[in-house]
């Protein structure tokens, strides 16, 4: 094998042996490893220490190895247009985050400066800085960071949630998956709630208080959170429901140009206008959507969700009939 081979074969087993530790959170031996990466223990015994000169962070503990996860810093190599991807991404998370998250900031900080100078790193730095400006919720940071321990070392966390309109209440849940909302800046941690024996959605900013548990949990081989969410316009599943909507030829082309959910089905009509038809799994996501299009959209099923914009409609139009208040009123 020539030196070039072998520099090559060893870069490639690092790899493989940062990436099997990293994802092992209760480590390894050093025998699994070389009967893994099939060589000798001394050969792994020599990979760990070039490892801890390349700065990963390798804890040991009765007689396994593995990463500390709060201090890891993985390496990623992009091309311009993967780091252009990376941009959208980071737009749309600066959308997203109506606070300061230090964990966003860091993030976005380090990406750009291991981005090769330019444009791309510019402007990811300078998203880096929107976020930066706005407000912190400690609160909310620190329920974020107890909820991502707990679902990556896959332990119990008592939540001291707040229902809207009720009173908070403890709750023991196991973290089966964290979803953001598309259409909110709103975080969700969806998991099995032991109080309710079944599993539940909780939203974090609804969250007062969360303590990481000692108990362990095991996610169930079956939950696959994709398909959970399959139905739901934003993170809600209360049963499927069929949701028909008429646009008009003005929002028609709007429409047509978006894939706006997996489940929907379109279909033009003779005006110009089309239809759009929905199988999710509620209407009260999907209702403010629907208000959106305002006058260019109609309701066509469910008769809840037709009656519920209709509600509004006739509450807007007496809300802009009424007579101007205030100063405006004398012009």
């Amino acid at each position: 094998m020539s030196d070039d081979d072998r520099i090559k074969s060893k870069a490639a087993r690092l790899r493989r042996i940062e990436h099997r530790l990293y994802n092992a959170t209760s480590g390894l031996r050093v025998i699994d490893l070389a009967r893994d990466c099939g060589v000798v223990r001394r050969t792994i015994y020599r990979d760990l220490e070039s490892l801890q000169e390349m700065g990963v962070p390798i804890w040991e503990g009765e007689g396994r190895f593995g990463i500390n996860r709060a201090t890891y810093l993985s390496t990623v190599r992009l091309n311009l247009n993967e780091a252009v991807s990376i941009f959208f991404a980071a737009r749309l998370l600066s959308h997203h985050s109506d606070e300061h998250n230090p964990h966003i900031v860091s993030a976005l900080d380090k990406l750009a400066a291991g981005l090769p100078a330019g444009t791309v790193a510019g402007h990811i730095a300078r998203v880096a800085d929107l976020v930066r400006e706005r407000p912190v919720r400690s609160a909310y940071i620190q329920t974020l960071e107890v909820l991502t321990q707990a679902w990556a070392e896959r332990r119990l966390v008592r939540l001291r949630y707040r229902p809207p309109g009720r009173e908070a209440a403890e709750r023991d849940v196991a973290p089966y998956f964290i979803e953001v909302s598309r259409s909110a800046p709103a975080a969700y941690v969806i998991g099995f709630d032991k109080l309710r024996g079944a599993i539940r959605t909780f939203k974090l900013e609804r969250v007062e208080h969360a303590e990481l548990l000692a108990e362990g949990y095991e996610i169930p081989a079956d939950f696959d959170p994709y398909d959970f969410l399959a139905r739901a316009w934003g993170v809600m599943d209360e049963g499927e429901v069929a949701v028909r909507l008429r646009f008009n030829p003005v929002a028609a082309a709007r429409v047509r140009e978006s894939m706006w959910h997996r489940s929907q089905r379109l279909t033009e009509a003779s005006d110009g206008g089309c239809e759009l038809e929905l199988t999710l799994g509620s209407v009260r996501e999907i209702t403010p959507w629907v208000l959106g299009w305002g006058a260019d959209v109609e309701v066509l099923a469910p008769e809840e969700l037709r009656a519920e914009v209709a509600s509004h409609g006739e509450r807007m139009a007496s809300l802009y009939a009424a007579q101007p208040a205030g100063p405006q009123a004398a012009i």
